[in-house]
Parts: structure tokens; C-alpha cells; sequence
């Protein structure tokens, strides 16, 4: 343990965790996107804080309050218990201080709150069975000033923020290689609910940010019910439940049902009525329980390809002679998005390993050797292929784009149906006209596989194309209908979209084609175009013509390729109109593209996280 620090060095100390604290909560990790600039990684003494634990307005007194560092070993591994006596306990009104006696692991720890049993304001008893949780953010934000709110908004906030990081038993963590997933996770529940207030919306909530509070409050007022009368949980846990036994407290139910969405909606919806602590709330019963926010602005303009950048920043192109992007929080980074540089009539969109952004334009005109172009942009937004891209190379209408871990850019020519081979700096390494074959028809998408072949849908003959990166193979498979998407698992199998057949295909690692279009998702499958793969393996598809998600069980499943969503998707109530794309982040979010309304979507906490920019076959943080 360090020395305590003398007056003069704890008044600097906490004016620099001031300044620190507000940038993270601004940005989600600062202006930069990026981990704040922290002191060197050292263990160190804490500082003493206060914390209220409420029931919606309604004080809970005798409340044990524990405070934890989120741990370093994996997904939900066991996080670090601060205090030395394990807990404190509220008074009655409430609040408990927190003794400046803990030891942070490290200056970045990502720190949170767990509030077990108590009695609230007017109730005789108390209730072992709630449990509520809050987060904080890193070690280094903390100062005596810090005033901590623990209630059910801020517990359904954080729990959904931080599904893909928490364990029942109340345990949160992540892998020491994916802080930045968790620290960006943390930002998350910070939008939905304010830490220091327990108000829905939290004050960092981006101005372009459409959060439906009403679906977060309704689920607060169902934890609040339980809450105020342990009589009320029973039914709560039980329609909660994924598989097996039901939740026995109000902080794992949250969990249940911001891991199973779908569940129960009519049952919950009745059962969140009982309680009005949290206003507005839902008028009627909720498709299911997913939450999520819809984003505008930043130059949106018939949004497209996506991409994820390894801060955790999403990145769109725009068919409009634009590129786009935003913080993990969704604020822009470019209000009006970033424009020139050779960006017009863009549809795909991938991110290299230096966090450079590769996006073809069909457009402009250069002459018959040359009809549109591949702009590269840095982190930045300063294009890295001059004013007009990367031009030559036989590119006739470029369409797609994917990145091979080894640096080769894989670029589809729909004009010609060609495949454009460019090296990390945008030389060609196809020849002057690219690849071609017979096979190759009208391609519109490009998924590179582990062996560095590329994988090319062809729109017009129901087939998809495997390319050796040399030009000296090609390999046709007649699997398909309409292949405009296709995403490579963990097994190296090739998931394809069908966007005319209303199905998936799935082609094995080995080449045989394991479903030709038997993929249906009981139904829900509707000219599907965006698809990928979580950190898990299952299949993540986006409906182009259906306002929903379908997710699919991956190949080492029971059931491949069986439906996760049931025949009505999910996420219905989102709004998805002409869903073009979907990506995953490091902190469990899928992001997906609006054509239809020029806006971007955010479903929090759905899919198991996995490593960004994508390169290759998905792989863990």
C-alpha cells in the first residue's frame, strides 16, 4: 500500500481525476476514442466516496455495498472485492461511504458497485433478493467529490451495457488484451443512465442519439416491483429465465433477460406495470426487451459498409460522396462527415490493422482502364490515396472490399466481374485488370477465409467464387441465390446471405457445401444482405427488407444453423429500414447501416464480443 498522500498532493491528485473522469464520460474513452493517457499502472490507495442506494426515489436502508475492480482473466472472471471488511452498509437515507482504505489494482481498473438485501422507505422488512448494481468507470475518475447513484435504471443500464462481461454471482471482467471493449462497455451503460444520479438518460448520451427511454424505464419499474415487494420477484425471475433454473436475485434476472430478449415479453410487460417509480414507460407489450440507440448525423447519406475500428470507433461509408464516423458512444467525430478524396457511390467499407480505412467508389470516371476508385483514409480522416484514390489496376466499378490479416486488399469490380488485388500501400498485385473467370458474375461482396483465399458472391448465377490470392485458381460453388453477403467463422467455414433466396448457406471448411439455402431462420429471413460472425460462432444476419435481426446457431452447435430469434427476429421495434450492413464491436454491440433512413443502429450487449478492425476469421479480444 502506498503512503497516504500529504493535502497539496490529494488536492492535485483529484483535480487531475476531475479533468480525466470528464473526458471519459464525454468521449466514452476521450476525445480521441482512444484509453485516456493514465499514469503508469501501479497499485495505489483510493479515495473515500459516497453512495446512495435507492428504490426509484425511495431510500433502501441496511444495504450491504461492496465495491469491485472488473477483473482481468476472461470474460465474467472473478473481479477484485476492494474493501477490506467486504462491504458497508447504508443508513437511512440511503447512503454509505465508501472508506478511502481499498487499493485499486491499477489506475485504469474499471471499478463498479453491488447493493445486496436492505429495507426500502416504508417497508418493514428487508429484501435479500435485491440486488443492484453501478458502475464508475476507471480507478483514476474517483475523487471525494464523486457521488455514486445504485437504483434499477442504473442496474438494467449497466447489466445490458456489460451482459457480455458479467457471470451470475456478480462477477464482471474481461481479458487483459480487451480493456478496451470493457472501458467502452462501461461508457455505454453511462449514456443510458447517469452514475452519479441514477437519471435515464445519462448527460453523456450524444445530442444525435435517439434513445427509446420509455423500453429502459419499463424494465426498471419490472426490478422495482421485486424490489419493493419480494412477493413480486417470483414471477419475475421465473418468465426471466434463459434455460434451467430462474435468477434468485433482481441483478441476475436483469442478466436473464438482457441475455434472452425475447422471453416472455407479454408476461414481463404485465409484471412492469405493477410499479410507475419510472416515468415514461411502455404503453404496450414490447416485441422483446433488446435496447438499443439510433444514431444520425455525421454525414449519413445512404449509409452502407461498416467497420470497427480496434478503439472501438465505427466507421460508414455513404453511397453520397461521404464517409462517416463515430465514437463507441455514437457522437461523430465529423459532424458533416468527411467528404472529397475520391469517396462517391460507396457500398463497401473494411479497416486494416493500422486502423486505415479502405472504401471503393464506383465512381468517378477515369477512362476505360480505370472506372472508379479505393480511398484509404487514416484514423484521422486524411486520405492516404491522394485526392481521388487509388486508381488503375483494372478497377471497373469496385463494389466491396475485404483485408487479409497479411495486409492484401481484396477489391470486388462489379463492372467487369473482376477481383482487384491491392497491396498495403495500393499497388496492384493482380496485374493490370485483375482477376478474372467465368465463374465470376456480377460479384457484390468479398470475405477473405484462413488460407487467404477471398470468397466472392455473385449476385446473377447463384453462385459463389473461391480465389487464390495469386490468380492461379478458382473454384465455383453453385450453393446460393443471390449471395450478397458472406462471413467466414472461426472453423473457416464461408456463411453466405441470400439475398433473393431468403436464406442462408453455409459451406465447410473443406468445401462441402453443408446447406444450399437451408438456412431459414424459421421464416425471419427476409432478402437478408448484412451477415457476421460473434465471438462465439453464432451468426449474426441483418434483413434487408425486414426491420429485425436473426441470429442463427453456428457450426459447432447442436444444430447448425438453427434459428436463435424465433420467426419473428429481433429487435423489431428498433426501426431498421433497408438494414444494409451489421458489425460487431469489442464490448458486445451490434452496429447496423440504415439505407432506408440514413441513420445508424445500436444494439447494446447483444453478441459475444470480438476482436476489432476484422481481419480475417473472427477472432476473441
Amino acid at each position: 500500500m502506498l503512503n497516504p498522500p500529504d493535502a497539496r498532493s490529494d488536492r492535485l491528485r483529484s483535480a487531475v481525476w476531475t479533468v480525466v473522469g470528464a473526458a471519459w464520460l464525454l468521449g466514452g474513452c476521450g476525445a480521441g476514442n482512444v484509453s485516456p493517457a493514465m499514469p503508469a499502472a501501479v497499485t495505489y490507495g483510493g479515495v473515500s466516496f459516497t453512495a446512495t442506494i435507492l428504490a426509484g426515489t425511495k431510500p433502501i436502508s441496511g444495504a450491504s455495498v461492496a465495491l469491485y475492480a472488473a477483473g482481468t482473466g476472461g470474460i465474467g472472471s472473478k473481479a477484485a472485492s476492494l474493501l477490506s471488511h467486504g462491504a458497508v452498509t447504508t443508513g437511512a437515507d440511503g447512503t454509505a461511504t465508501i472508506p478511502a482504505t481499498y487499493n485499486c489494482p491499477a489506475t485504469g481498473s474499471m471499478l463498479y458497485l453491488v447493493s445486496t438485501g436492505g429495507a426500502v422507505s416504508g417497508q418493514a422488512t428487508a429484501n435479500p433478493e435485491a440486488v443492484l448494481l453501478g458502475t464508475i468507470g476507471p480507478c483514476s475518475v474517483v475523487t471525494p467529490a464523486t457521488k455514486v447513484v445504485l437504483n434499477e435504471a442504473t442496474t438494467v443500464a449497466s447489466v445490458y451495457a456489460l451482459a457480455q462481461f458479467y457471470s451470475p454471482t456478480g462477477n464482471l471482467g474481461a481479458s487483459a488484451t480487451n480493456a478496451t471493449g470493457l472501458s467502452n462497455a462501461f461508457a455505454t451503460a453511462a449514456t443510458l443512465a447517469d452514475p452519479a444520479t441514477g437519471a435515464v438518460p445519462g448527460p453523456t448520451l450524444p445530442a444525435n442519439a435517439d434513445f427509446k427511454v420509455a423500453r429502459l424505464n419499463s424494465i426498471a419499474n419490472l426490478v422495482n416491483a421485486c424490489v419493493v415487494d419480494e412477493s413480486a420477484c417470483a414471477g419475475f425471475f421465473s418468465a426471466a429465465a434463459q434455460t434451467g433454473s430462474p435468477a434468485g436475485n433482481t441483478l441476475d434476472a436483469v442478466y436473464n433477460l438482457a441475455r434472452a430478449p425475447a422471453a416472455e415479453a407479454a408476461s414481463l410487460f404485465t409484471q412492469s406495470q405493477a410499479s410507475s417509480a419510472y416515468a415514461p414507460a411502455l404503453a404496450k407489450t414490447p416485441a422483446d426487451w433488446t435496447l438499443f440507440i439510433t444514431y444520425s448525423g455525421g454525414g449519413l447519406n445512404s449509409p452502407s459498409g461498416l467497420g470497427v475500428d480496434s478503439s472501438g470507433s465505427v466507421w460508414v461509408a455513404n453511397y453520397f460522396y461521404t464517409a462517416s464516423k463515430f465514437s463507441p458512444v455514437g457522437a461523430p467525430a465529423f459532424p458533416m462527415g468527411i467528404t472529397g478524396f475520391g469517396l462517391n457511390n460507396s457500398y463497401g467499407l473494411a479497416i486494416d490493422a493500422n486502423d486505415n480505412v479502405w472504401i471503393p467508389n464506383e465512381q468517378p470516371y477515369f477512362g476505360t482502364d480505370s472506372i472508379g476508385s479505393v480511398s484509404e483514409l487514416t484514423s484521422a480522416g486524411v486520405s492516404l490515396a491522394g485526392n481521388s484514390g487509388y486508381t488503375g489496376a483494372g478497377l471497373n466499378y469496385p463494389i466491396a472490399v475485404a483485408i487479409d490479416p497479411n495486409g492484401t486488399v481484396w477489391v470486388v469490380d462489379y463492372g467487369d466481374s473482376h477481383v482487384t488485388l491491392l497491396n498495403a500501400s495500393g499497388q496492384p498485385l493482380s496485374g493490370a485488370q485483375g482477376y478474372a473467370t467465368a465463374s465470376l458474375e456480377f460479384p457484390v461482396v468479398v470475405a477473405v477465409d484462413a488460407n487467404h483465399f477471398g470468397w466472392v458472391g455473385n449476385l446473377s448465377n447463384g453462385g459463389v467464387t473461391k480465389v487464390a490470392a495469386d490468380g492461379s485458381s478458382f473454384t465455383s460453388y453453385q450453393c446460393c441465390d443471390g449471395a450478397a453477403g458472406i462471413a467466414l467463422d472461426q472453423q473457416n467455414n464461408a456463411w453466405i446471405a441470400n439475398y433473393y433466396g431468403a436464406s442462408v448457406s453455409m459451406i465447410a471448411a473443406d468445401g462441402s457445401i453443408v446447406s444450399n439455402q437451408g438456412y431459414t431462420g424459421l421464416g425471419s429471413l427476409d432478402h437478408p444482405q448484412g451477415i457476421t460472425v460473434d465471438g462465439a460462432g453464432d451468426v449474426w444476419v441483418a434483413n434487408y427488407r425486414a426491420p429485425y435481426l436473426t441470429e442463427l446457431a453456428g457450426a459447432s452447435a447442436a444444430v447448425p444453423g438453427a434459428s436463435l430469434t424465433g420467426a419473428s427476429g429481433l429487435g423489431a421495434n428498433a426501426g431498421l429500414r433497408e438494414a444494409y450492413a451489421l458489425a460487431l464491436d469489442a464490448s458486445g454491440n451490434i452496429w447496423v447501416s440504415n439505407q432506408g433512413s440514413n441513420t445508424l443502429t445500436k444494439f447494446i450487449g447483444l453478441a459475444v464480443p470480438v476482436k476489432t478492425p476484422l481481419s480475417g476469421l473472427p477472432q476473441a479480444p
